[in-house]
């Protein structure tokens, strides 16, 4: 059975906002089963030896496939999706934009804001530094508004992993809700995705679960 490292416990602030989050959402949006192996993150569980043997940054989520290693969300999701086929076109040019969506939400997305809040919580806030990032963040969003104006998903007419990505980069706790106050047509998409009964089970599961450490 697919095997999902995943935190068991990490601090109150990430609780809720963790990674692995993404790939609990996509298992249940494909009805796969899985098996959870707990992390204890205050415990130091991704410093031990056999930990970074699968994923040498110490980071979660990690997934082991009958022995098929994968690592980083985005290539979990992606390598979920083309094994199910599920969440993903069976078309080349359809997988294309889900593939696209998917590495702009990590990258022309993530990056400014997950960086904002980075300086902004190591004392840059208020500095030129946090301020460009600010700036670079608002035209990045102001952009994905103006793409989702017309759109029910970012990628295809229909859900998929890249929304998943997508729509936990703009969720999670380090990017600035002020941020989104602007973009009427982001906050709606948001909303759309984060009604999904997939979600909130996965939520609903994954706080039951996983302790504040």
């Amino acid at each position: 059975m697919l095997k999902v490292y995943g935190f068991s416990r990490v601090n109150k602030f990430a609780r809720g906002n963790t990674r692995d989050l993404r790939v609990l959402w996509a298992l249940e949006e494909m009805g796969l089963p899985y098996e959870i192996i707990g992390i204890d993150h205050p415990n130091h569980d991704l410093d031990r030896p056999e930990f970074r043997a699968k994923n040498p940054f110490g980071q979660l989520p990690v997934i082991d496939d009958d022995g098929v290693i994968v690592t980083e969300s985005g290539a979990i999701l992606l390598y979920l999706a083309r094994k199910s086929g599920k969440l993903i076109p069976k078309d080349l040019a359809g997988e294309a934009q889900v593939l696209r969506w998917s590495v702009a939400a990590l990258s022309s997305v993530e990056v400014p804001v997950l960086t904002m809040w980075f300086v902004g919580i190591s004392g840059g806030k208020g500095e030129k530094p946090h301020d460009a990032l600010k700036a670079w963040s608002d035209m990045r969003l102001g952009q994905l508004d103006g793409w989702l104006a017309n759109r029910t998903f970012v990628a295809t007419d229909d859900f998929t992993v890249a929304d998943i990505l997508m729509t936990h980069v703009l969720s999670a706790g380090s990017t600035d809700k002020a941020l989104l106050e602007p973009h009427e047509h982001v906050r709606d998409y948001l909303a759309r995705c984060m009604d999904r009964p997939a979600w909130k089970r996965t939520l609903d599961a994954y706080l039951a679960r996983v302790e504040p450490g």
